[in-house]
């Protein structure tokens, strides 16, 4: 073969191989197309409020100039010095406030270690499958470029998805509360929804700035309500006890329902597992005077029993670091009907003015509903945004957390539609009901008024002998004990159980005139710790004493 016919063979592969690679799609092209267009532009389309809130739009139009070395809306993911993409390869791909959101096989580092960013998207859908995040990777890893081929288009084969890990005990809480329901039995074939009424025998309000639940296999929901004040002392459950909504034969027992009247929602989920931190400086009051009522909900579809488990870390605020009280929302639509074989959309608007008497701004909503629902949509009703899609679910199951940073500022001639549809497959009518194959249509969710907290932390000094409310109450870690003195003197601060016995001294001290504070970690004298159960708290000196009572559970 003569040279010069060697080098136009040459010459022509390579005009084939530039003209192969010319007509094949830029790396960027086929995330648009491929990833973007299936999974984002729902909510990320001029107009919605997903889009306005996060600023971001990633129609094909718009997308490559709105990621690409822009500092993202969260306030939090801003002040970490990230942008939406980088452009420096390797250095960007954890810089990149966009791989945070959508790594999920991240997201334990990504909620513990970034609590403030947000949720893993794409919202309301499966997250990203393994092909599509290395190849977003890859992308990213290339200095994400508009134009050329940077990743292999083999590696979107792997549709595999990121599976949440084993049911693992969560460690208690260094400063807070640590509850458990279980180890128990869930028949087969069976749903068990049960609740457990833990008493915390204290006045006082808790804050809450996080709260983690985790749960075995199974599980349909938990949630921690709390007592509203009206309910009758002589209501107030058995401490301690499984009481169970239905008997062996599927027959709702009354008098275990009866007390679900009083109830307010407090924390929940129907995840797995959640870790949510409330916004910096925001933390959720609540009323525990009567304790927590834990409600926890199982479907066994098997035939075999298997077990149930649930733990509730409840990780307290200090009062001097809350600026914002959170509160909950819990909108509860029970009037519907649906027939059967049918489809059918049910609406309810609830106006802000009626429900809170007053603005507010709401930092995070999810939805509850059973097995017939099909989707599940919230929009703004009244002002500017009225008519605007907020929230969109199909998932009755693990229904998407959405939280909003920054909140979405309602006004009281503002309110909030709620619009679920469901399909009734049954030959008969169904409403709502507590049961897996009944209905419910709940949209829960925090928010926070324009008000400021009103926390007393320094309250003036006393002319008497004071022992201040115990923080944390109840507790299972360490509580501070604070008390004031009027004047010097010899004081003895000491712990005893319900027959009076002495269980620990924590001073025999004189002190001087004004605050002091001491903390117990239940550990007797032996330094052998304490079974669960209600303390004194006795604050002596001279002629005066003052009690208090404390909860300590392990």
């Amino acid at each position: 073969m003569s040279v010069t016919r060697k080098l136009l063979q040459l010459l022509l592969f390579g005009v084939l191989t530039c003209l192969i690679h010319a007509q094949e799609p830029s790396t960027w092209q086929v995330i648009q197309e491929q990833i973007w267009n299936v999974n984002c532009i729902g909510c990320h389309i001029d107009g919605t409020t997903f889009a306005e809130q996060s600023d971001l739009i990633l129609t094909e139009d718009a997308a490559y100039e709105e990621l690409i070395n822009v500092v993202p809306n969260n306030s939090t993911a801003a002040e970490d010095g990230l942008v939406r993409v980088g452009t420096e390869g390797l250095l960007s791909l954890y810089n990149s406030f966009l791989w945070e959101k959508i790594n999920a096989p991240e997201q334990e580092h990504f909620y513990s270690d970034h609590p403030y960013y947000g949720a893993i998207m794409p919202l309301g859908l499966p997250v990203l499958t393994h092909g599509e995040l290395n190849f977003i990777e890859e992308w990213i890893l290339g200095g994400a470029p508009e134009e050329g081929v940077v990743a292999d288009t083999t590696l979107l084969d792997d549709t595999t998805r990121y599976e949440p890990p084993e049911f693992v005990p969560l460690a208690p809480p260094e400063f807070g509360l640590q509850l458990q329901l279980g180890p128990f039995d869930v028949p087969p074939n069976y749903e068990r929804e049960f609740l457990y009424w833990v008493p915390l025998d204290s006045l006082e309000f808790i804050y809450i700035k996080r709260f983690e639940i985790m749960m075995r296999p199974g599980s349909h929901h938990f949630i921690a309500y709390t007592f509203r004040n009206d309910i009758p002392p002589w209501l107030l459950p058995e401490p301690f006890v499984y009481r169970d909504l239905r008997d062996e034969f599927g027959n709702y027992i009354d008098a275990n329902l009866i007390q679900m009247l009083y109830h307010s929602f407090g924390v929940g989920t129907q995840w797995p597992q959640l870790n949510y931190h409330f916004p910096p400086g925001t933390a959720l009051k609540l009323n525990v005077s009567r304790g927590l009522d834990l409600n926890s909900h199982y479907i066994n579809q098997s035939d075999t029993t298997y077990q149930g488990e649930v733990y509730l870390n409840i990780h307290y605020a200090e009062p001097e670091e809350v600026e914002a009280i959170a509160h909950t929302l819990a909108l509860n639509n029970r009037d519907f009907i649906l027939p059967p074989h049918d489809t059918t959309t049910v609406t309810r608007t609830y106006w802000i003015d009626e429900v809170y008497g007053q603005p507010i701004n709401v930092f995070q909503l999810f939805s509850h509903a059973h097995e017939h629902m099909l989707d599940f949509q919230v929009y703004i009703v009244g002002g500017e945004q009225d008519g605007e899609l907020v929230y969109f679910s199909n998932d009755w199951q693990h229904p998407p957390i959405l939280e909003l940073d920054p909140p979405l500022y309602l006004d009281t001639d503002q309110g909030l539609e709620l619009v679920a549809t469901y399909y009734n497959w049954t030959d008969e009518p169904i409403e709502f009901g507590l049961l897996g194959s009944d209905e419910m249509m709940i949209l829960f969710g925090y928010y926070y008024t324009d008000e400021e907290s009103s926390v007393e932390i320094n309250p003036a000094l006393p002319d008497v002998l004071t022992l201040h409310p115990v923080y944390p109450n109840p507790f299972n870690a360490r509580t501070e004990i604070r008390f004031q003195l009027p004047s010097q003197r010899k004081v003895e601060l000491t712990i005893h159980d319900l027959l009076g016995r002495q269980v620990k001294s924590l001073t025999q001290d004189v002190l001087p005139a004004g605050e002091h504070a001491a903390f117990w970690g239940g550990r007797d004298e032996e330094n052998q710790i304490v079974s669960s159960g209600i303390y004194i708290i006795r604050l002596e000196s001279g002629e005066q004493r003052v009690v208090r009572k404390i909860l300590f559970l392990k």
